[in-house]
C-alpha cells in the first residue's frame, strides 16, 4: 500500500468516520497523462459513512473533497468517487 493511499484512507477515517473505505491507486493506468505527468495520482474511493445519511451524492462527494482539501491541491490529480451511506 502507497504512502499517499494510506494518508488518504487516515484522512477519510477521521473526517467521515466511515463503515467501511477502500482506496486504490490507479496511476500506473494513466501514465504519460498530462496530470501524472505533474506528478498527481489518480485514486479510486469508495467510502460508506453514516455521516452520509441524509445528504445528496453531491454533497456526499463535496463531503470528501473537502476532507482532501489540500491533497486534492498538491498530490491529487484525479479522485473517482463512490460513496453511500450503507
Amino acid at each position: 500500500m502507497s504512502e499517499m493511499v494510506q494518508k488518504i484512507e487516515a484522512i477519510l477515517k477521521e473526517a467521515l468516520q466511515p463503515t467501511s473505505i477502500e482506496v486504490e491507486d490507479q496511476s500506473y493506468l494513466h501514465k504519460g497523462h498530462a496530470g501524472a505527468m505533474k506528478g498527481g495520482g489518480h485514486y479510486k474511493v469508495e467510502v460508506i459513512s453514516p455521516l452520509f445519511e441524509g445528504k445528496s451524492l453531491v454533497e456526499q462527494h463535496q463531503m470528501v473533497y473537502q476532507a482532501l482539501g489540500q491533497e486534492m491541491k498538491a498530490d491529487i490529480h484525479a479522485l473517482a468517487l463512490k460513496t453511500s451511506v450503507r
